[in-house]
């Protein structure tokens, strides 16, 4: 098969046409739209939270969260705090797989775990908020925001335990002020957008040099890093099939690989295939 080795201008070509494509609901665009941008993070939860008085202190995309030795990684979309201490995860999903209950709900521990410190109290666990903005309406009833909140099954009641999650439906085209912004979540251009403060971002990043080239940045280091991640996998296979034969040790398995040997060790344990 051959090689296709593209110029710089064909591939900055080929980047201009994706970006023209970007719409807020797409990671890699959200990303750059809210990086040190805490009056438009602040607007958005605003309107979602139907909150005017809501201050936020910092916002920060793409937070790696710390997590429990052999826990699995976690990278969240947007992590804000706001002036009362309440903690938000905000994250735009485009598959509906991305949302599934059960990763809100690791999203919402692994905020619980980043908040609290050897020693303290269990009551001095903050509110949270986990916000899942998805292009489709996962639950299909045509709600604009679905909360979703633990109760007392057994009295009725609310449990209080100041953890929430949000489901925001793109999908919703109805004339109220989150219908109109996720509307704007939606559009690839600026001209179509309701929310100035939003239009005006997309038209820095789309329609300036310095934007473009900012954005050309981000793609670029997104498709190495996709580089690195497929050449990860692949080296996790050949190690795999090479312990499934069970003919090489696992120096020699690491040096094939390309693999460390504490990753190809990982990869014994996680497949049940360490020697007896």
């Amino acid at each position: 098969m051959a090689i296709i080795i593209k110029s710089k201008e064909q591939q900055h070509k080929e980047d201009l046409i994706r970006l023209a494509n970007f719409r807020p609901i797409d990671d890699d665009f959200m990303r750059v739209l809210l990086k040190d941008d805490l009056p438009l993070a602040q607007e958005i939860l605003r309107i979602i939270l139907q909150k005017d008085d809501l201050i936020l202190l910092s916002e920060q995309p793409q937070y790696d969260m710390k997590r429990l030795a052999g826990a699995r990684s976690l990278c969240l979309d947007v992590y804000a705090t706001d002036s009362n201490g309440v903690k938000y995860d905000i994250e735009v999903q485009k598959a509906d797989n991305g949302a599934a209950p059960k990763r809100a709900r690791y999203h919402s521990s692994a905020m619980d775990i980043e908040n609290l410190k050897a020693g303290q109290e269990f009551e001095e666990l903050p509110v949270t908020y986990t916000i899942f903005i998805t292009e489709n309406d996962v639950f299909g009833g045509n709600k604009e925001v679905y909360p979703i909140e633990r109760i007392n099954v057994a009295m009725n009641m609310p449990f209080d335990d100041d953890e929430h999650i949000l489901y925001v439906n793109g999908a919703f085209k109805g004339d109220t002020e989150i219908g109109r912004l996720m509307q704007d979540f939606m559009c690839s251009n600026a001209a179509d957008m309701h929310n100035e403060r939003l239009a005006e971002k997309t038209r820095y990043l789309k329609e300036t040099p310095k934007g473009e080239s900012e954005m050309c940045k981000v793609m670029e280091d997104a498709m190495n890093e996709a580089a690195k991640t497929a050449e990860m996998i692949k080296a996790y296979n050949v190690a795999k099939n090479m312990l499934k034969r069970g003919k090489l040790t696992f120096d020699e398995i690491a040096e094939d690989s390309g693999l460390t040997l504490e990753e190809v060790t990982e990869v014994a344990k996680e497949n049940n295939l360490m020697p007896v």
